[in-house]
């Protein structure tokens, strides 16, 4: 891990709209907190100006030049900083050198990636080299996949607790959700599907649960590609579009742990749509919903209002269960919407987490519940507008 540096964190992509916000966040939640040094990054100083002002950041923020097409501008602001929070997707575009150069330097990596095959690949080249370095490269830290592999994580705490052992099944359950994905995400999607058609092996990995956790494979996983009524909770489910990378963190998070979670344990995510035909009507329409890959939704840099944001939430219920028939319940929940509002409290939370609280953490390409755990669960819980509640 990296130290004496001028600044903590770069916001690497700080004229974007998702680095913007991150930006914004820490300027109202840490402006009075001088422990934290933290600079805007991107291609343009005029641009960072701008945004800068517009966000009321201190006039003395500092601004870096950094541009993908120009690697000594990269390594220049790597030089300078302990931890890079990027927001420059889609991050197989963008992303690789940018890795390959933090896991060299070890300089700290945190990103809001949804894209498996490209973070299987990233594992495969550089978590030698980030071990060597001390860099810790966390991907995933938004909306995906940090409820989910802290959900998980957190229940299992719970069931331990209770039952003296871990729970073999855990299901999440999107029980309410208002807000859109990003375009950033949609972006990655359907940049990870092209790649995915072009290439049979990318298409494994893509369809592979344990694509993440290399040399393991653990039980085999529900499918949950098609709706179907679910009896103990009364309600139709639909597949979840986030399912596919959050199913993969998690797994790579019982991998890291080394199997805490046991290796019989399966775990899926469906969104809940009620009971009835209504909600039977309603899981129908979700499953054939295109709109992910199609060119309807935001374009990456673009995103809803202040009051779309603020307007938003999200509550996901995780369920566990043994061979013994016992059974938990935990509730995560967040109160600004997910692809923009909560995703960048949950990135900069992240990424100060990882710089001064989570110092023991040894270098190598981690999920964040090994990775922060506890100690990110309570930012979370204490800054960012998230709940984790057994129920």
């Amino acid at each position: 891990m990296s130290t004496n540096k001028e600044f903590d964190i770069v916001i690497y992509g700080a004229t974007g709209f998702t680095g913007r916000l991150v930006a914004e966040y820490l300027v109202k939640q840490y402006s009075k907190d001088n422990s934290l040094k933290w600079a805007m990054a991107g291609r343009s100083a005029a641009k960072l100006a701008q945004v800068r002002d517009e966000i009321n950041a201190p006039e003395d923020t500092p601004l870096v030049i950094a541009d993908a097409d120009d690697i000594d501008t990269i390594q220049a602001m790597l030089q300078r900083t302990k931890l890079v929070l990027t927001t420059v997707g889609p991050y197989q575009v963008y992303g690789s050198e940018l890795v390959a150069m933090c896991a060299k330097s070890g300089v700290d990596y945190v990103d809001l990636c949804g894209e498996p095959v490209w973070m299987g690949e990233m594992i495969a080249l550089h978590e030698k080299t980030a071990k060597q370095s001390g860099a810790r490269i966390v991907f995933s830290c938004g909306f995906d996949s940090v409820p989910s592999d802290l959900g998980v994580y957190q229940l299992q705490k719970l069931a331990k607790q209770q039952f003296g052992h871990v729970m073999s099944t855990i299901r999440c359950r999107v029980k309410k959700m208002k807000g859109t994905f990003s375009g950033g995400t949609a972006a990655s999607f359907k940049e990870t599907l092209t790649a995915a058609k072009k290439d049979p092996v990318k298409m494994e990995a893509l369809l592979n649960p344990f694509s993440l956790t290399p040399g393991y494979t653990g039980a085999n996983q529900p499918i949950g590609n098609k709706p179907f009524y679910e009896e103990d909770l009364n309600t139709w489910v639909t597949p979840f579009v986030m399912a596919v990378i959050n199913t993969r963190n998690v797994h790579r998070s019982n991998f890291l742990l080394n199997k805490a979670y046991g290796e019989a344990f399966t775990y899926d995510e469906m969104f809940m749509t009620g009971p009835g035909e209504k909600g039977e009507a309603v899981a129908n329409a979700m499953a054939n919903d295109k709109s992910m890959g199609g060119d309807s939704g935001p374009k990456p840099g673009e995103g809803p209002s202040k009051e779309e944001r603020e307007a938003g939430f999200y509550e996901l219920l995780y369920v566990g269960t043994d061979a013994f028939g016992n059974e938990i319940k935990l509730s995560v929940k967040g109160d600004k919407d997910p692809g923009y509002g909560s995703t960048s409290k949950i990135i900069a939370e992240a990424a100060i987490c990882l710089v001064q609280d989570a110092t023991a953490t040894p270098g190598g390409i981690w999920t964040t519940a090994p990775a922060m755990g506890d100690i990110l669960t309570k930012r979370l819980e204490r800054n960012a507008g998230l709940s984790f509640t057994q129920e």
